[in-house]
């Protein structure tokens, strides 16, 4: 069973192109990792100034993999000018999921 991961980041005011830059020059990185399913980085509309990035895994053994290897490497370097002051992370197991059949 496919797991998600919702990782809800709170982003300053004039933070977000900054932080959209960020995940836009590392987003191929994540593409081969084993059990890697996909991802979406959700930008706020209204009401809120939180980002979520939406991630799908085959299971948790291949996100756990990630988050304590290539993961973990991916924010390092981003330490010394943080975009965001505040994230929590949203955990789902997938029961029912559709798409739109393709032609």
């Amino acid at each position: 069973m496919a797991v998600v991961k919702i990782n809800a980041i709170k982003v300053p005011e004039g933070n977000e192109a900054e932080l959209e830059r960020r995940f836009a020059a590392r987003g191929d990185s994540i593409k081969d990792t084993p059990g890697f399913l996909g991802y979406e980085l959700l930008r706020p509309t209204s009401g809120d100034d939180r980002y979520f990035v939406y991630t799908r895994w085959e299971s948790e053994e291949a996100f756990q993999a990630w988050s304590a290897g290539s993961g973990r490497a991916a924010h390092a370097g981003e330490r010394s000018r943080p975009v965001a002051n505040g994230a929590a992370l949203l955990e789902f197991d997938v029961v029912q999921h559709v798409e739109k059949p393709t032609a």
